[in-house]
């Protein structure tokens, strides 16, 4: 098992996690980190605190090897030790009563406040277009992933996060009901080879203005 690298910033390991495609096929991760990784990973934030992200952890040989003909034939899908398919709920409002009474019990809110944003929630979600809720929840999945690949990191593993596969066959694969829909795979295990460096455009160029 990997040891987590606490003596690491968070800016040194934004710096050093790089998009890898070239992994270890004979290292495996156990059940047990994974699990502890995306225990980590969903302290994201999210739109109202509804959460709408699920998981999809994919470990086994030969669905790695079907996925990845769904995944433009790309290796690191059956390389990996595992792809985690982060998938958004359209439906997070279902999840509301959960969210908001759990945040009562451990005291973070008093009840008028849960009944009040229970009702407010209730009230706007269900009616918001799906586009709408789509965007929601692939928003929130991003923040997800993002935050998974750098706890993943910061435990010696490596990741790359991939749009590139066929969203409507791995829906039909993973027979997803149609609340969900799937947003990105990131396959994660050992680097087999270095990562290819990349750049970024200069900050006067993405920095529109100060205000």
């Amino acid at each position: 098992m990997a040891t987590s690298l606490i003596t690491k910033s968070l800016s040194d390991l934004i710096s050093e996690r790089r998009s890898v495609r070239k992994y270890d096929p004979t290292y495996k991760i156990s059940k047990e980190e994974i699990n502890d990784i995306l225990k980590e990973a969903i302290k994201a934030p999210s739109s109202s605190n509804l959460q709408p992200w699920r998981f999809i952890v994919i470990q086994d040989e030969e669905v790695k090897k079907e996925l990845r003909s769904i995944a433009n034939n790309q290796e690191q899908v059956e390389t990996a030790s595992a792809v985690i398919a982060v998938i958004g709920d359209k439906e997070m409002y279902k999840s509301v009563e959960k969210v908001y009474r759990s945040a009562y019990e451990a005291g973070y809110m008093d009840e008028g406040s849960m009944n009040r944003l229970i009702e407010n929630t209730n009230n706007t979600y269900p009616h918001a277009p799906e586009e709408i809720l789509k965007n929601i929840a692939s928003f929130d999945a991003g923040l997800v992933s993002m935050q998974l690949m750098l706890i993943a990191k910061d435990r010696g593993y490596d990741t790359v996060p991939m749009g590139g596969f066929n969203k409507e066959q791995f829906a039909r694969k993973f027979d997803l009901p149609e609340r969900f829909f799937p947003v990105v795979l990131i396959p994660l295990g050992k680097a087999a080879a270095p990562a290819h460096n990349t750049t970024r455009l200069p900050l006067d160029d993405v920095l529109i203005d100060f205000i």
